[in-house]
């Protein structure tokens, strides 16, 4: 869609508006935008759809508008503006700034309350529409801004710009897939930008250390130190996110690592030793790994297999 000839300067957001809706109205409806101030709206917008995400190119010869109160569907979207030339101000509520974000940041925000935007003439933006579901944990209702020369939103970009080029010959499966790995990739931006003074986003940096824990349980340098250097974030802030979950992050794994040494006791043929298990599951010892067991489970675990055994027959 392209509206930024000088004719179109009076009437170029009705013109957007409808060749918008033509295209993509149908499953991605405008929010309440309208025009603000007496330069018009000409803006050049190529997007593409990413099964329910859009990968859009932005250029704004001229952009100053803002949306509505009433409710929408784009109330449950996040927006990734990455900012390549000119800047982009949005404005909450009776002329308090909210951000105004240049060349060389980005910003991701969730496009539900009223807001006022000003555009610089000759903006360039790369804009993500994703799918609030998935990210709105790690921002909240608060905007995220950070450098463009992260190298979380380098490999995002590089990951967009491959997207484009093979949409249009990836399968349904392959489009899905591409999706996934898109809003992977946002996560990763957002945990990377992660504030330790804003206590909402600590449920979902918890659940992020469980998943990688989940997934590395028989690495010996596994510990809240590697997490954290992972995550990029201090040991402290990992320490105030599992304070929620009211279990440390040791005892998180110390917990998984007795869960799969039990099913392994349970195991109705091959089950190894004590001492096999032990070392496997990176106690220090059998003895060390036989306290824990009878803590978390009452038994120990040569009980607990000999109790399993008389139940299979």
């Amino acid at each position: 869609m392209d509206v930024t000839a000088p004719s179109a300067a009076r009437d170029g957001f009705d013109i957007f508006r409808r060749a918008w809706e033509g295209q993509t109205g149908e499953w991605l409806p405008l929010p309440p935008l309208e025009p603000l101030g007496p330069d018009g709206f000409r803006v050049r917008v190529r997007a593409s759809k990413v099964h329910d995400a859009v990968i859009a190119d932005l250029y704004g010869e001229s952009i100053t508008g803002g949306t509505r109160g009433a409710s929408h569907q784009l109330d449950d979207r996040v927006l990734v503006h990455v900012m390549q030339r000119g800047n982009w101000r949005f404005v909450r509520s009776r002329d308090q700034v909210e951000d105004t974000v240049p060349a060389g940041r980005f910003i991701a925000r969730h496009n539900g309350p009223p807001v006022r935007f000003e555009v610089q003439p000759r903006t360039r933006a790369k804009v993500l529409i994703l799918p609030a579901a998935p990210l709105r944990p790690l921002i909240g209702d608060r905007a995220t801004v950070g450098s463009v020369e992260s190298a979380e939103v380098r490999l995002l970009m590089a990951y967009v710009g491959i997207v484009e080029t093979t949409l249009n010959d990836l399968s349904s499966a392959g489009v899905q897939a591409a999706r996934a790995s898109l809003l992977e990739l946002v996560k990763g931006v957002l945990v990377q930008a992660f504030d330790d003074s804003e206590p909402r986003l600590a449920p979902a940096l918890a659940q992020a250390a469980k998943d990688i824990v989940d997934s590395r349980l028989i690495d010996p340098e596994l510990s809240p130190a590697a997490l954290a250097r992972e995550l990029r974030v201090s040991v402290r802030t990992l320490y105030r996110a599992f304070a929620a979950t009211e279990e440390s992050v040791t005892s998180y794994i110390r917990r998984r690592r007795l869960e799969q040494a039990k099913l392994e006791l349970a195991a109705p043929v091959g089950r190894p030793s004590i001492s096999e298990l032990a070392a496997h599951w990176r106690f220090a010892d059998s003895s060390h790994f036989i306290r824990a067991f009878r803590k978390q489970y009452g038994q120990t675990p040569t009980d607990y297999a000999r109790s399993t055994r008389q139940t299979d027959r």
